[in-house]
């Protein structure tokens, strides 16, 4: 879980307590529709307006991590289908988070406008306002509840279960050609042939993977696959990716950029029936792309791509591998994900596991050091010891003759 970070300007709750006296967090408004664009705009003590269906871990743990003092959502933060971790990770770090009746803030407020979010208790109520003037009103989640909704669904969870199977059965029907590789791949400049390939999703804890990896990659130097928003991940760790595969709206213009100078391959996710969101922004930005029509997510043709062109490995990060963070997800692509993990199964691997098992090379640098340090101690030895001293005195003086004869 994300450390807990204090909002600016607020006093933080108790876990399992709310504040009696009111509670007013001041700061500017930001407002995206997409949780994972918005927090790159976020800084400490903004108040982040959102448009989330069921806030996921990893969106939540973003929102944390990005200082927002309040998260306003216009769409209900558990929508009690299952068990989403995403609201109670925000409200245990203190951030005060309210669900909204609708999306009028969206259209009444504009990014950079000074709000105050009041909330008082016992009222479950938080208000908003602007210049003084309520603009409406929403339903605080505080822990306690927020707690006992989580453990409810917890205990519904087996509806979850049938609702993921359903859809999953509905995949197999659909998407035929993902479980049976009928799908056209063009010519890649990247080779995997025969090498490991690392697909790096921006999800689940996939920054501390990528630094439990550094080793992996130092010593193998796998294919560096990057879905979208993973390029960024994958430059702030330190790495180029080799390709990007995706629709390209959360990729930053950087990472996008190095197409430019052969160093990144560009492949453009679209739909089966060719429309690609993502082609035109590259079209703008003047970047030589590749475009595949395939059913799924941007993750499935990432990973779909390695094993078809002869990757011996594919390894995971920040990608969902379990049952329960497929739900987290909560979205109907995640079951074609689970297909295609069914199909790749046997070279495909997440990066706990890698870094659990894998045992580093020791570097050039380490070994240097340690002929050095014998070197400096054995000179030491030899100056403080005379008869060592007479001895290499000897060996020198018969090398000179030696060399001295032979010329």
């Amino acid at each position: 879980m994300a450390a807990t970070r204090q909002p600016p300007g607020t006093t933080a709750p108790a876990l399992g307590t709310w504040p009696t006296p009111p509670r007013d967090v001041n700061g500017p408004v930001r407002l995206g529709r997409k949780t994972k664009l918005l927090v790159r705009r976020l800084v400490a003590g903004d108040v982040a307006v959102i448009d989330h269906l069921d806030i996921d871990r990893v969106s939540a743990e973003e929102l944390i991590a990005a200082g927002a003092a309040a998260v306003l959502n216009c769409r209900a933060s558990t929508s009690g289908t299952y068990p989403n971790l995403g609201p109670q990770l925000l409200v245990e770090a203190g951030v005060l988070l309210i669900d909204l009746p609708d999306d009028s803030l969206f259209h009444s407020l504009s990014d950079g406008d000074a709000v105050t979010v009041r909330t008082a208790s016992p009222d479950t109520r938080g208000d908003v306002l602007y210049k003084g003037r309520p603009l409406v009103s929403g339903v605080v989640l505080d822990v306690a509840r927020v707690r006992a909704e989580t453990e409810a669904r917890r205990r519904e969870i087996g509806d979850a279960l049938e609702r993921f199977a359903h859809n999953t059965i509905e995949h197999m029907r659909e998407e035929r050609e993902l479980l049976a590789g009928r799908i056209d791949l063009p010519r890649f400049r990247t080779d995997f042939r025969d090498r490991s390939a690392l697909v790096v999703v921006r999800g689940v804890d996939h920054q501390r993977d990528l630094r439990a990896l550094r080793p992996f990659i130092r010593d193998t130097h796998p294919v560096l696959v990057a879905v979208d928003g993973g390029a960024d991940a994958l430059l702030e760790a330190g790495f180029t990716p080799n390709m990007i595969v995706g629709d390209m709206d959360s990729a930053s213009e950087p990472a996008l950029l190095a197409a430019r100078d052969g160093k990144t391959e560009l492949v453009v996710h679209s739909y089966p029936d060719g429309r690609a969101p993502g082609r035109r922004r590259l079209e703008e930005l003047g970047v030589p792309f590749k475009l595949v029509p395939a059913p799924g997510t941007s993750q499935d043709v990432a990973m779909l791509i390695a094993a078809e062109k002869g990757a011996r490995l594919i390894v995971t990060v920040g990608s969902q591998f379990n049952l329960v963070e497929f739900l987290d997800r909560n979205r109907k692509g995640m079951s074609s994900t689970f297909l295609t993990r069914l199909r790749i199964g046997e070279i495909l691997v997440d990066a706990k596991g890698v870094s659990r098992l894998y045992r580093p090379m020791p570097g050039l640098a380490p070994l240097v050091v340690v002929i050095v340090a014998g070197l400096i101690a054995l000179i030491a030895v030899v100056w403080i010891t005379p008869a060592l001293r007479d001895v290499v005195d000897l060996l020198w003086l018969k090398l000179q003759l030696l060399f001295g004869s032979g010329g």
